[in-house]
C-alpha cells in the first residue's frame, strides 16, 4: 500500500468531492461524483453515501476491485492554476460500518491506494501534468 505525503493529505482534507471510477462485470467503466474523506488511522480513502449498498459503484466492486479516484479543483483562474490528485488502488465494499455522516447508510467503499499521481497541490509554481508519486 502507498502512503500519502503531508501535502497530499492537506489537499485531500481541503476537498469534499471527487470522482470515483469503477468497472462493472462486463468491463464497462462508470465514473461518479462522490463525497470522501481521508482516514488517517488506516491511510485509506473512505467513501460513504445515502444508499451506498444499492449503488452501481458498490456492486461493481464485486466484479473488479480496481478503482481510481480523482480529486481536483481550480485554485486560481488568473493565473490559471489547477490542482489534482489521482488515487489508484484496490477498494473494499464494506457493510455494517458506522455512517460517515448523519443520514448516510452503513455501507462504505474503502480505497487502499497503490499509486498516487498529482500536480499543483503542493507548490503554486508546479506545472500541470507533473506526476508526483506518493512516498512508499
Amino acid at each position: 500500500m502507498t502512503s500519502f505525503t503531508d501535502a497530499q493529505v492537506a489537499y485531500l482534507n481541503s476537498q469534499r468531492l471527487g470522482r470515483l471510477a469503477t468497472v462493472d462485470k462486463n468491463g464497462h467503466p462508470q465514473n461518479n461524483p462522490v463525497a470522501f474523506y481521508y482516514n488517517a488511522e488506516l491511510g485509506t480513502i473512505d467513501i460513504g453515501g445515502y444508499d451506498m449498498g444499492t449503488s452501481r459503484k458498490f456492486r461493481n466492486l464485486r466484479a473488479n476491485n480496481q478503482v481510481a479516484l480523482v480529486v481536483d479543483d481550480i485554485a486560481s483562474i488568473d493565473p490559471w492554476r489547477v490542482r489534482c490528485l489521482e488515487i489508484r488502488g484496490t477498494a473494499e465494499a464494506l457493510t455494517d460500518q458506522p455512517p460517515t455522516m448523519p443520514g448516510m447508510s452503513a455501507e462504505l467503499i474503502r480505497i487502499h491506494p497503490t499509486r498516487v499521481l498529482g500536480f499543483g497541490y503542493e507548490d503554486p509554481t508546479t506545472e500541470p501534468g507533473t506526476q508526483t508519486p506518493a512516498s512508499a
